[in-house]
């Protein structure tokens, strides 16, 4: 019996280790589905963000809204109908019989709008679609930038971040072999202090990494339609840039620029109010049938057409004619103050492009890893006593700077790539 005891507990000890190892399993593939679930390229978080931003929804509403403005435009008033009923005493003044009975009359009238004012209102409106419609496609390329920013932006903080904690990793273990030593003069003691605060610092630059990946993640998070709290992974190499000459971006720039093309359509739409507010000069005519008829002394009827015109007497619509052709002056300067604008703008990001461009590929392929080997051989032989605290500190420092330096050059020519291609149209970087 006891024998037969031990061998059952000895099944139940196997049975509740091999479901722990099952759950353990399956708890690890689930988090390894997890992680390649929510890595994405910066690419794929451009198509989400295009499909499940919240801003979205305001910029189709706007052109939702002008497209109802349009059938407004051109919708015809309706006709009114006009009834009237009372009562009619009538007396002869030479002292005859006199009559009284009802009264009644009843009208429907038609008003119909001075020639060319529904084309012109429908002209304006037909404008107010087109202004919508490109703040619509603006925004979208203004948020895939900045979508696109923000994922680089988390790439590049992340690594900074990893190889602040290898240098500060390796700073600390070097500090606790120096505290095991027995201190032989004030060198050593020095050289500690020096090891320590570098430790110190370097801690505090991996925290600001890690906030700013946070940061980023949170804001990456809301334009994507996600809860801010979602894990986020990003995958994906640097863009390569392609070099295109200013004259061609200054071109481009005259044809596709977003804010010369609204300025243009304002222009434009305020030509048709101008138009517009002299058409108004002319009144409206309702024209339609009347009937009435009178009960007192004998039955009087009466039917026709009636047409009604207002007298332009007093009111020539002047003031709204000076007021149109005043802004319709804005416009135009606007128009002329837009283009100056994005042509400083295209030469600016082009310069800074180019700059950028050019450090980049002065850099080799292999810099960062020839400064981080760097750094690794400085630390085994300060550890040998070959190179004096001086050489191993500036070292290790000179790997973050290059690091950073590196990747805030590709970030540098990919935020100048991106405003050049909302500006000009053109796309100035292959993405994976």
């Amino acid at each position: 019996m006891a024998a037969f005891s031990k061998q059952l507990m000895k099944q139940n000890i196997f049975r509740v280790l091999l479901s722990l190892a099952i759950a353990a399993v399956a708890l690890l593939r689930a988090e390894n589905l997890s992680r390649v679930v929510n890595r994405a390229t910066p690419e794929i978080l451009v198509r989400e963000a295009l499909e499940k931003n919240p801003e979205l929804n305001f910029y189709a509403a706007g052109i939702a809204a002008a497209k109802g403005g349009l059938k407004t435009a051109g919708t015809i008033r309706n006709p009114e109908f006009t009834t009237q009923a009372g009562y009619k005493n009538t007396h002869d003044n030479s002292g005859g019989p006199s009559g009284d009975g009802a009264a009644w009359s009843l009208s429907v009238n038609q008003t119909f709008e001075y020639p060319g004012r529904i084309a012109l209102r429908k002209a304006i409106a037909q404008g107010d679609i087109e202004l919508a419609e490109l703040h619509f496609a603006q925004f979208q390329l203004t948020l895939a930038a900045r979508v696109r920013t923000l994922a680089y932006s988390i790439v590049i903080a992340q690594k900074r971040s990893a190889a602040t904690r290898e240098i500060a990793d390796r700073f600390q273990a070097l500090t606790d072999v120096l505290a095991q030593r027995e201190p032989a003069g004030v060198t050593p003691v020095l050289e500690a202090r020096i090891i320590d605060a570098n430790a110190l610092t370097l801690r505090r630059q991996e925290r600001e990494a890690g906030v700013a990946v946070k940061n980023a993640v949170v804001e990456l998070n809301q334009l994507r339609g996600r809860p801010v709290t979602a894990p986020l992974a990003i995958s994906g190499s640097q863009p390569e840039f392609v070099q295109v000459s200013l004259q061609t971006l200054l071109d481009a720039a005259r044809k596709n620029a977003f804010d010369i093309r609204i300025r243009e359509a304002e222009f434009a739409q305020q030509g048709f109010r101008v138009s517009l507010s002299k058409n108004e000069r002319y009144p409206a005519i309702a024209v339609g049938p009347f009937f009435s008829q009178e009960n007192a002394a004998d039955k009087e009827t009466q039917a026709g057409i009636g047409i009604s015109v207002p007298l332009p007497f007093w009111d020539r619509n002047v003031g709204n004619i000076q007021t149109s052709k005043a802004r319709e002056q804005q416009a135009r300067a606007s128009l002329l103050t837009t283009h100056r604008e994005v042509e400083r703008r295209v030469a600016q990001s082009a310069t800074i492009l180019q700059a950028k461009r050019e450090e980049i590929e002065k850099w080799q392929a292999d810099t960062i890893a020839k400064f981080r080997d760097a750094a690794e051989l400085a630390d085994r032989n300060y550890r040998l006593g070959g190179v004096p605290i001086s050489i191993y500190v500036e070292t290790q420092k000179q790997y973050l700077e290059v690091l950073g330096a590196v990747h805030e050059m590709k970030k540098d020519a990919l935020q100048a790539a991106q405003e050049l291609e909302i500006l000009t149209g053109l796309k100035l970087y292959k993405s994976e």
